[in-house]
């Protein structure tokens, strides 16, 4: 298929749509969105798929049929603890078997999911369960998952631990249960009333109860928590029409003529985790709704990621850049057949256009970069498959989607001029109810015409393409996930040494960004080293938001009224690496 001329070019956009003049042949920004219940997603499949794979984990398979089943059981069971409308349930669980099962039975037996990072520290957990109003949480028998949560069940709100284990799925689980067991990762579980075993939450007899559902635009899904640039993090009310419509713009971006996926044939590799919005929208929901196989991988590890995608003839795997340029830098990336693939959507961090242009030379397979944010669900541009690709652009809006640009000086101008850069605000079905218990923080974060203020700055050019070109926030993107300073200055603030510090990003040839602390020490104090404080930040900060790189100085840049200046160490920072 010819690509697509650029449209001609135009002196301003205001509130028109100009990239549907750029949309493939096939694709209409005008598409219908069907908004139904999430849970209904997984009813349809099993109803046209039943005998096909669902889930795919450690050798074994498990059909839809076979899925469906569990999530009647586990709904019922659920109900059983207590879950019912308005009752919040965390998951806090690796890719596995049993987050599709709990995620689906939450819902069918009327509660609302939480999600819940192994990344964050204690006092993050603390917070999203008191925030959140968690009283019952799904997690595994890991050491890295089951010790946090235990010691949160007698410090926090929550009454209930259901806990499973990673050999409860596979085809040899057994066997792993008891190589982790003699390995000393798992963690013994009480046997008492506050723990619920995972499996027998799967011997629950009788049927759920089914509770109507009001209107699908407020009716609630999941709390998905995201950080600030101060504070703590805020949790986005996703609903049912969010994250279906969420699903069905994704769908509407592989369409063509012929169309790039086909109802009940792909296969999906989801090694993202499922607790980020990004693999819960663009891997298991879109996934589900297409009849796929989700290929559940609980870590990334290039060595098993590459075997799986050649020996499963895996057809979408949904990555960020970091997880691509592991896969080109393989030695073995040219020997293996790679062509299956058909659609590879990436996101969390800007994507180098070398690793797209070598990704597409080794696989046949465009890497198709697009922007969206855990308020947005997380959708809300693409780059066509088969369309224009510009070099540095995070592609146009998907159907349904509006973008304005907004004045950096005065938030209520909006920007009409090609190429002039402004705050990037999005409006459309995907976009978030607001942020829960915070209504003061969701205010802030809207126009008054209805678009939610992203914190990025961005320009378009006159096919309707955007290109980030800066943040409003003070944030770095570390290997996908987004770090805030503001947090990390405050956990480094706690040593007893710290007198002063500055965090910034410094560029990471695999995770992006890492971030980097200067820091200024108290008169008297003893020297800290990075292993130091790593240390004694373990239980302060997440996995993902670990200082990477540590200067100490005699003193830090100030600005003329004594603030310190990150700007003037950006600047240093930069200086280094061009010299």
């Amino acid at each position: 298929m010819a690509t697509p001329s650029p449209a001609s070019p135009a002196a301003s956009f205001g509130d028109s749509t100009p990239w549907t003049r750029a949309y493939p042949p096939g694709m209409r920004w005008d598409a219908e969105l069907p908004v139904k219940p999430v849970q209904q997603m997984l009813d349809e499949a099993v109803e046209r798929w039943p005998d096909r794979s669902a889930v795919e984990f450690m050798g074994q398979a498990i059909t839809y049929r076979e899925l469906g089943a569990a999530v009647e059981r586990a709904a019922k069971g659920l109900q059983d603890l207590g879950v019912k409308p308005g009752v919040h349930v965390g998951l806090y669980l690796p890719n596995t078997p049993h987050y599709p099962i709990a995620f689906f039975a939450v819902l069918k037996a009327g509660g609302t999911v939480v999600n819940y990072s192994p990344l964050d520290a204690e006092r993050v957990l603390a917070h999203k369960i008191e925030d959140s109003r968690t009283d019952i949480l799904v997690t595994l028998d890991l050491v890295n998952l089951y010790p946090q949560m235990a010691r949160l069940l007698d410090n926090s709100r929550l009454k209930t631990l259901v806990v499973g284990s990673l050999g409860d799925y596979g085809a040899m689980g057994d066997k792993v249960q008891a190589q982790l067991q003699g390995a000393g990762q798992i963690a013994p579980v009480p046997v008492d009333e506050r723990h619920v075993r995972f499996t027998d939450l799967l011997k629950s007899e009788g049927t759920h109860k089914t509770h109507p559902l009001g209107d699908l635009a407020e009716e609630i899904v999941v709390l998905q928590y995201t950080g600030g640039t101060t504070g703590l993090p805020k949790g986005a009310m996703l609903t049912h029409a969010n994250l279906t419509s969420a699903s069905a713009q994704y769908y509407e971006s592989t369409k063509g003529d012929p169309p790039i996926l086909d109802e009940g044939t792909e296969r999906f590799l989801v090694v993202l985790p499922l607790f980020h919005i990004f693999a819960l929208s663009a891997a298991m929901l879109l996934g589900v709704r297409l009849g796929a196989a989700l290929v559940l991988h609980t870590r990334f590890d290039v060595d098993a990621v590459m075997n799986e995608l050649a020996a499963s003839r895996i057809s979408v795997f949904p990555g960020v850049p970091t997880m691509y340029t592991a896969i080109l830098s393989h030695p073995k990336a040219k020997e293996m057949d790679l062509r299956s693939l058909k659609f590879c959507g990436s996101g969390g961090a800007p994507l180098p256009v070398e690793v797209e242009q070598r990704f597409f030379e080794l696989t046949g397979c465009h890497l198709n970069e697009g922007w969206g944010m855990t308020e947005t669900s997380p959708v809300g541009t693409f780059t066509p498959a088969r369309g224009l690709r510009k070099a540095g652009s995070c592609g146009m809006p998907l159907p349904r989607v509006r973008i304005k640009l907004v004045s950096l000086d005065d938030p209520t101008q909006d920007i009409t001029a090609f190429g002039e850069a402004g705050e990037l605000c999005i409006k459309g079905p995907n976009v978030m109810k607001g942020y829960w218990n915070n209504p003061k923080a969701t205010a802030e974060s809207m126009t008054t015409d209805g678009y939610f203020r992203s914190g990025d700055v961005a320009k378009m050019d006159a096919d309707g393409y955007l290109y980030i070109v800066d943040r409003t926030k003070d944030m770095l993107l570390c290997g996908g996930y987004n770090v805030y300073p503001r947090v990390l200055e405050e956990a480094v603030y706690e040593h007893p040494s710290v007198a002063e510090v500055c965090v910034i990003g410094i560029p990471d040839e695999y995770r992006g960004q890492s971030p980097k602390a200067f820091v200024k020490l108290k008169d008297g104090a003893p020297g800290l080293t990075l292993d130091e404080l790593k240390s004694f930040l373990k239980n302060r900060l997440g996995k993902h938001e670990m200082i990477g790189a540590l200067e100490i100085r005699a003193e830090l840049p100030k600005t003329p009224v004594g603030k310190l200046s990150k700007k003037d160490l950006v600047d240093e920072e930069a200086r280094k690496r061009a010299a």
